[in-house]
Formats: structure tokens, C-alpha cells, sequence
């Protein structure tokens, strides 16, 4: 009687708490993270009767949390990758349609700028078209600053949200640390089995970690779970969780950029090290906000250099030579935090033919200098001494060191990354606009020869003797003197160069054929600098002298343009992976409604049967009383 008892005891028990599992699978069927459980039964062990053994029932071994630990894995994987590309595609797309805009964008004030410029060069002592050229050139300055004003409030957007970021981790962070001591003291309360609930709640939280910052997991043997960063930084070691916090970057103060507490202090995280959202955000920076900067940048700086050089070449209305005509921008230079001395650096650009705009880390080991592009990393060409006779030249950009450096300095060169908010309109009035040539050139009357006077190119509109009046006369077929001075070879088809100008003749002269050349003076209609200047949208600047303006801004809209198609391609890739994660995830540890209520169904079935089993051993101890008693 009592092994029957005992058996059905033990039956029923063993029923009653897989219902109880199951009743708690039902009731945490829509909890995010869930992972059903199952109660697994084990034969208890039987009593040896001498004829053989007979069982003595069932009992329950564990509760088994149903997860599959490879899987986890790559859910944390693909969480971190959500979250980072999530970020850069959300930026990327803004950037897109800030610069692809036609209301937005660069394009259209630049080519506004031209045509007025176009307007001034066919009337150029039209009042309305010099107020025209400088309307549009301080509308074009404006959206330069506008579009860099956009720029730097997304650069202030990411700072925000690293600082929201960060406060995000370390609250999982500390929470993880609190449940690992949780799950270690249930867990040695219960012989070492697992609380299940509690697991489940972790792994939720390090998911939400990993979506932020993206990270990796290593369990230890008492149940608790230690997790890294992606590139191995330690961020819950047991039940002890490691701060991260924003730091000044080294070479701009009002940037954040992160670094995570250790026993010898903080140590700074590289961009590249970090995954998630905050990686996300870092990897922003890099390859959406400073390149789009730098590309602005130069397009700024190369549209002042250009025509202020040919504007200095031209005479304005009253007379004079022209001056600048934008306020030019030029690279800004950014120590270290932590350099030792007081050198410092200044910078110009030297060649836009070979200017990217990238900024440039320049870092002396003692030594030797060396230059690095700064969001890669890669090592650049750097040529020179870095004195004001033989400066570094790097990427277009003349370095000039100033003081002595000591080992370990290193400084940070922005080339063209602040041209956009640097530019500006030099001038206001509009007859300071030099349209017209300073010199012009005439024939005497009494030529005999068919030569004739070319266009007067500038080269050198700081000369002194520029606007010297100059008269060229033929001695001989193939010699001329200058002012009746001095006699000079003349080779047909090449140019006559004098007081920083030259001249090209076309036809043959004789002797005795002379001409003038001298100052244009005030008022002049003369439009041959304005026909200069209004063509330089399309002149090769850029790229070895291939590229123009209107080519690099083009280049500018397309390469923000397929940065947000190519990270909004990544995410939707990737979403589709994550998808099929989390289908595969359910299938394994999702709770299946139909399959419990079947499993309810056998187990009430089951404890029904036990239930009968203790009603006969009931039934049979009661008989054998009452044939005892007669």
C-alpha cells in the first residue's frame, strides 16, 4: 500500500508543478524576452523486492529554461548592429536631403552667383547687375553659413545623444551587476539550479546594452555574466559594473568623445571600438558629419581663392586695382590636451589642386614629424622642414611649426572644415567690382604691319609697375625695345611680358610699328576680367586641376547621397537578418499557445490518473481494515 500511495504521490506532485510551469508559460505568453519553460521528470529510484525491482514513481529533475546560447549571441550581434546603423541612417538621410535640396542645398545659389556674374561681364557698367552679383554672392555666402550652421547642430545633436547614451548604459550596466548577485545567491540557495526568471530578465537587459553600445558575454560558474565591449573593454565584471562618461576630445573641447573607468583611471574608448548607438553616433561623425564639413569647407575656400585671385587682377569703376572680393578662409591648427610644450602650428593652403580638405593629425615623436589623415588613421605624405622658408606640405596645406615641440605633441589641421562658416563678402559697394582689365592696349595709327594686340593677362597684380605706361616698338622684324629702351628678341606666337603682365600679338609686325599699353582708368566698360571671373564655375580647381566648383559640389550632394542609400540599404539588410533571429529565437524559446494548452490537457490528464491511483490505494488500505476488524 504504501509504495502505491508513495507512487502516486509523487505522480501527482510531479503533475501539479508541470501544470504550474505551464500556467506560467500561458501567463508570460506576450512578455518581451520570455523563455518558456519545462518541467523535466526523472524515474525515482525502485526497491529491490529480491525478485527484481519495483519503481517507486516519478520526480522532477529541473525546470528547464528553453534557450539556445548561440542564438543569443548573434541576436546581441545583430541588436548592435541595428542600433548602429539605425543612427548613421537616420543622420545620413537628414544630411541627404539638407544638401540634395534645391531650396536647401548649395547648387543653386552657386549657380545663381555665376549668372549674376555672367550679368556683369555683358553690362558691365550696369548699376543693377553689380548690385545683382552682390546680392547673389551674399546669398551664396549665406547658405554656406546656413548649411554649416546645420552641420555643426547635428555635430551638437550627436554630442547630446552620447551623453544621453552613456547615462543608458550605465543604468543597464548597474542593473546587470545587481541581477548577477541576485542569480548568484538564489542560484547557490537552490543547489545550483538556475532562476530562470531571473535570467530572462537579464538577458533582456544585456540586449537593450548591446543595442546601445554592443557588446559580448562570458558566464562564469556561479551563474553571474560578464560582458564587454565588441572590442574587449570590461563593463560588468561580476557584480561590479564600470562607468562610461564623456570626455573633451583632445583637440576640440566642445566635442565629447568616450571613455570607460578602470582601476589606473579612465581610458579612452576608440571610435571604432564602440558599437551600437553609440557607435553609431561616433561612426556619424566620421563618415557623414566631418567629411560633408570638409567637402563644404572646400568648396568654400576653393570659390574665395579662385576669384579673389582673379578679381585682384581686374580694375574696379574708380580706377583702382581690385581687391578680395570674399573673405578668403583659411585652416585653423588645434593643439593636443595633452601636449608639454608651447609650439604651436599655422597653416595655409598652398595648392588647391591638391587640397581634399581632410583633416590632418600632425604628431613629432621627438624627432621627426609625421602627418595621418584623422579619421582613418593612414599615414600621408608630408614634405618639407616646417619652417617659413620651407614649410610641411601636406594635402595642399602649407604647415609652418612655430616654437620648439616636444615628443609626444601632436596637433590637429582643419584645412576646410570651418571654410563654410569662414566665408564672407569682402565688399559692398558695387562699383568696387573690378570688371574690367586694368590695362588696355592700342595700335599707332601708323602700323605698316597686320600685328595686332591680344588679351593683357595679369600675372602679377601686386606689381608695383603694373599700371606703368609701356610702349612697345619694332626696331626690326624680330626685335622691339620697351619705352625706347633696350633691345629684345621677338619670337612670333610668344608673349611680350612686362610689369607683372603679358602680351601676345597676332599677325606680323614691321619696323617701326609700335604699341601702347597703359592703365584702363575710371569707368571703364571694359568687361575682359568680369568674362574671367563669371567662367570660373566650370575651371578645373580640384583633384590635380580637374575638378571645378560645380563639379565638387555635384561631388558633395552625391557622396552624402549614397552614404544614406548605402546605410539605409545596410539597415533594411540587416533588419531582415534580425527577423529571421528573432523568428528563430521564438521557435526555440517562445511560448506556443496550442502546445501548451496540448501539454496542459496530458498533464491534467496525468494528474487525474495519479489522483485515481491514491483513491485506490485508499480503496485497498480500507479493505484490508475491514477484513482485519471482522
Amino acid at each position: 500500500m504504501t509504495n502505491i500511495l508513495s507512487t502516486g504521490t509523487s505522480a501527482l506532485l510531479a503533475f501539479q508543478r508541470a501544470m504550474a510551469t505551464i500556467s506560467h508559460n500561458v501567463a508570460n505568453s506576450a512578455t518581451p524576452g520570455y523563455s518558456r519553460q519545462r518541467v523535466s521528470l526523472g524515474s525515482r529510484p525502485g526497491t529491490n523486492y529480491g525478485f527484481g525491482f519495483i519503481g517507486s514513481g516519478v520526480q522532477v529533475q529541473s525546470v528547464e529554461r528553453l534557450v539556445d546560447g548561440l542564438l543569443t549571441g548573434r541576436s546581441l550581434e545583430s541588436g548592435a548592429e541595428l542600433g548602429r546603423l539605425g543612427r548613421v541612417s537616420t543622420f545620413a538621410a537628414r544630411f541627404d536631403g539638407m544638401f540634395s535640396d534645391k531650396a536647401s542645398g548649395i547648387g543653386t545659389p552657386l549657380s545663381d552667383f555665376f549668372t549674376a556674374a555672367q550679368g556683369v561681364a555683358s553690362t558691365p557698367t550696369n548699376s543693377a547687375a553689380r548690385e545683382g552679383l552682390l546680392a547673389q554672392a551674399q546669398a551664396l555666402v549665406g547658405r554656406f553659413h546656413t548649411l554649416q550652421g546645420q552641420i555643426d547642430q547635428m555635430d551638437r545633436e550627436v554630442d547630446q545623444g552620447l551623453s544621453t547614451g552613456v547615462a543608458d548604459v550605465n543604468r543597464l550596466t548597474q542593473e546587470i551587476a545587481a541581477i548577477n548577485q541576485e542569480i548568484v545567491r538564489q542560484t547557490g540557495m537552490a543547489n545550483g539550479a538556475p532562476p530562470n526568471d531571473l535570467l530572462d530578465q537579464r538577458d533582456r537587459l544585456v540586449a537593450d546594452l548591446s543595442a546601445k553600445i554592443g557588446v559580448t558575454t562570458i558566464a562564469q560558474d556561479d551563474g553571474a555574466l560578464n560582458v564587454f565591449t565588441q572590442s574587449g573593454q570590461t563593463l560588468v565584471l561580476g557584480t561590479t559594473a564600470q562607468a562610461l562618461s564623456t570626455v573633451a576630445d583632445p583637440y576640440r573641447p566642445t566635442r565629447h568623445s568616450l571613455a570607460l573607468s578602470s582601476a589606473a583611471g579612465l581610458v579612452n574608448l576608440p571610435d571604432t571600438a564602440v558599437g551600437g548607438e553609440l557607435g553609431g553616433l561616433l561612426e556619424t561623425r566620421r563618415t557623414v558629419i566631418d567629411p560633408a564639413a570638409a567637402q563644404l569647407g572646400r568648396a568654400a575656400a576653393g570659390l574665395a581663392q579662385s576669384f579673389n585671385a582673379q578679381h585682384r587682377e581686374g580694375m574696379d569703376l574708380y580706377g583702382a586695382l581690385g581687391g578680395d572680393f570674399f573673405t578668403a578662409p583659411t585652416p585653423t591648427a588645434y593643439p593636443s590636451s595633452g601636449n608639454t610644450s608651447s609650439a604651436s602650428l599655422s597653416a595655409s593652403i598652398g595648392n588647391l589642386a591638391s587640397l581634399t580638405g581632410k583633416d590632418i593629425v600632425m604628431s613629432y615623436d621627438g624627432s621627426t614629424w609625421s602627418a595621418r589623415d584623422a579619421a582613418t588613421g593612414t599615414a600621408l605624405s608630408l614634405s618639407g622642414s616646417g619652417t617659413s622658408a620651407d614649410p610641411f606640405v601636406v594635402d595642399g596645406v602649407n604647415i609652418v611649426v612655430g616654437g620648439s615641440a616636444a615628443a609626444g605633441d601632436s596637433f590637429l589641421v582643419r584645412p576646410a572644415s570651418e571654410g563654410a562658416r569662414q566665408i564672407g563678402l569682402a565688399i559692398t559697394d558695387p562699383s568696387r567690382i573690378a570688371a574690367a582689365s586694368p590695362l588696355r592696349g592700342s595700335a599707332a595709327l601708323g602700323n605698316l604691319g597686320n600685328a595686332k594686340l591680344g588679351a593683357i593677362d595679369v600675372l602679377d597684380a601686386s606689381n608695383p609697375t603694373l599700371l606703368n605706361p609701356v610702349t612697345i616698338q619694332f626696331t626690326g622684324p624680330n626685335t622691339y625695345s620697351i619705352n625706347g629702351s633696350g633691345s629684345y628678341t621677338y619670337t612670333s606666337g610668344a608673349p611680350i611680358s612686362i610689369n607683372g603682365w603679358q602680351v601676345t600679338l597676332s599677325g606680323t609686325p614691321v619696323t617701326g610699328d609700335s604699341f601702347s599699353i597703359g592703365p584702363n582708368g575710371p569707368g571703364s566698360s571694359d568687361n575682359t576680367n568680369a568674362r574671367v571671373f563669371a567662367g570660373l564655375s566650370g575651371t578645373g580647381l580640384f583633384d590635380g586641376g580637374v575638378v571645378s566648383l560645380t563639379q565638387a559640389t555635384s561631388q558633395l550632394v552625391s557622396s552624402v547621397g549614397g552614404t544614406a542609400r548605402q546605410a539605409a540599404n545596410a539597415l533594411t539588410a540587416q533588419q531582415a537578418i534580425d527577423d529571421q533571429l528573432q523568428a528563430e529565437r521564438e521557435s526555440v524559446s517562445g511560448v506556443n499557445l496550442d502546445e501548451e494548452a496540448t501539454n496542459l490537457l496530458r498533464f491534467q490528464q496525468a494528474y487525474q490518473a495519479a489522483a485515481q491511483i491514491i483513491t485506490t490505494a485508499n480503496e485497498t488500505f480500507q479493505s484490508l481494515l475491514a477484513a482485519m476488524q471482522r
